[in-house]
């Protein structure tokens, strides 16, 4: 696979994204574009990232900007779980595990895939704080490893006014879950 765009595809994106980042301020604010769209420029392997993002209906937004890494922070912002990567298992081995009806992929395959990371449960609760996300569908979210020994994974939604953290078996996929993540650039 071609981890790299053409000059057109990056200009298309970086169009797309600086629209999104001026009509979402509120995700961002204080945070210039000018610098941020300097960093994509110098990082083409994170712009195909943010594009895989983008081309999975997770439309990415930077959501913050960590000072000790020098890193902007891109998130999936798309209302609901992003379309292209929903009807996923949680990891490879609950891939494996399935023996009937298997889901094309897993959660975690997608996103090393994608080079992206998939939320944990701050940064999942931290995202909510910018608007209202999952409100029909829901996303897998980091499990940690001692749940993820006994078979199962975690995932979240927001419904009544609330973030929620659920349960499920590792292998289970449904049509309505997918997962959000986030890019370092």
């Amino acid at each position: 696979m071609k981890k790299q765009l053409t000059i057109n595809e990056q200009d298309e994106l970086l169009t797309i994204l600086e629209k999104r980042f001026e009509k979402n301020k509120n995700r961002h604010e204080n945070l210039d574009w000018a610098k941020i769209e300097a960093k994509l420029k110098a990082n083409p392997l994170k712009l195909w990232s943010l594009d895989e993002m983008e081309r999975t209906e997770g439309e990415p937004d930077v959501v913050g900007y960590d000072a000790k890494t020098d890193e902007y922070l891109f998130v999936d912002c798309s209302a609901e779980s992003p379309k292209g990567r929903r009807s996923v298992c949680y990891d490879h081995e609950a891939l494996e595990k399935r023996k009937e009806h298997k889901p094309a992929d897993s959660a975690i395959n997608m996103a090393e895939q994608m080079g992206i990371e998939i939320l944990n449960e701050g940064q999942y609760k931290e995202l909510q704080k910018l608007g209202k996300f999952d409100t029909k569908t829901s996303s897998w979210i980091l499990t940690p490893s001692e749940i993820r020994k006994l078979g199962g994974a975690i995932f979240s939604d927001f419904r009544y006014n609330t973030v929620f953290v659920y349960h499920n078996g590792a292998e289970s996929y449904y049509a309505a879950r997918g997962f959000r993540g986030l890019l370092r650039v």
